[in-house]
């Protein structure tokens, strides 16, 4: 990035004949500008807005000339933007494939969201502006460096997300071992028949972290671990008293599983889960024997 290009193909050249994987460059572009996997799919979602003619006109500095180019997308909007899409899950970041066409897209997104001559695209796209840092080596070094000298938020999001993951397998498998009755199912993710909530004004089914269900009973079970962000516990946390009703009048039970100081900051939020709750544990073994004993229970006595 601090080799002077005639514009953003130069880029995509160079990154193809380094030794970075592609997904990792990317990745790197990401936490640089602080814009993270969110405002990718926003970007997917008002696509037409942004770019109608499925283009980037942008300003770009060359040599001592500041000139106006156009970038036509390869594979988007008609390939959304996903961590899938992009390779930046787990291992795939490290893969030294060269970049895709869907790649590409996002990069020049990243380089030259800010530098758009589309006043309303620029605006939105304001913190993508690294591109007026390329071929500036000192400039560019100081941008990087107090760039990583803040605590991303993409990454704390990630992190949140995979540690809740891990809770959510953890008890999974907990679960599975020890219930001990034939018949059992285990849904990660799962449904309830019926117990809906609205979102943006859909009426959608309600997905638990698990869901045990022998016969005709149902447990929810919900995981909040740790470093849970607080539009998650908040989100849950609203949602709890609705969700307990719906699941009752199914003849089902919801329980939930907390643990860590994160959330027991959130003292308010979690009265609200506990109140609407058959069952609240913390995320140990001891705590979960006690999960495995009510559900076993519940099946087995009613």
């Amino acid at each position: 990035m601090k080799v002077p290009v005639r514009n953003i193909e130069g880029v995509f050249e160079i990154v193809d004949t380094s030794t970075l994987p592609s997904g990792l460059f990317l990745k790197h572009l990401i936490v640089l500008s602080n814009f993270g996997g969110e405002n990718l799919k926003r970007i997917s979602a008002e696509s037409q807005r942004l770019f109608p003619n499925q283009t980037i006109d942008y300003l770009w500095e060359y040599g001592a000339e500041i000139q106006k180019r156009t970038y036509t997308f390869k594979a988007f909007p008609n390939k959304k933007f996903s961590n899938t899409s992009l390779g930046l899950i787990g291992t795939r970041l490290f893969n030294s494939d060269k970049l895709t066409d869907v790649q590409k897209d996002a990069v020049a997104v990243i380089l030259l969201g800010a530098s758009s001559t589309d006043i309303l695209t620029a605006n939105i796209l304001s913190k993508c502006e690294i591109s007026g840092y390329l071929g500036h080596p000192d400039k560019l070094e100081q941008f990087i460096r107090q760039r990583y000298i803040w605590v991303s938020q993409v990454n704390a999001g990630e992190k949140s997300n995979s540690m809740g993951q891990l809770a959510q397998k953890f008890v999974y498998a907990y679960l599975h071992e020890h219930i001990g009755i034939a018949g059992v199912t285990f849904s990660s993710n799962g449904h309830i028949p019926d117990v809906r909530h609205v979102l943006e004004g859909d009426v959608r089914l309600t997905t638990f972290d698990l869901v045990v269900q022998y016969g005709e009973k149902y447990v929810a079970v919900e995981i909040s671990f740790q470093v849970t962000t607080n539009s998650v516990i908040e989100r849950k946390s609203g949602q709890a008293q609705e969700r307990y009703k719906q699941i009752h009048a199914k003849n089902g039970k919801i329980a939930y599983v907390l643990d860590g100081a994160g959330n027991f900051e959130r003292k308010s939020a979690l009265r609200t889960l506990c109140a609407f709750s058959d069952c609240t544990v913390a995320f140990s073994q001891s705590e979960l024997h006690v999960l495995t004993k009510f559900i076993r229970d519940y099946f087995t006595n009613g």
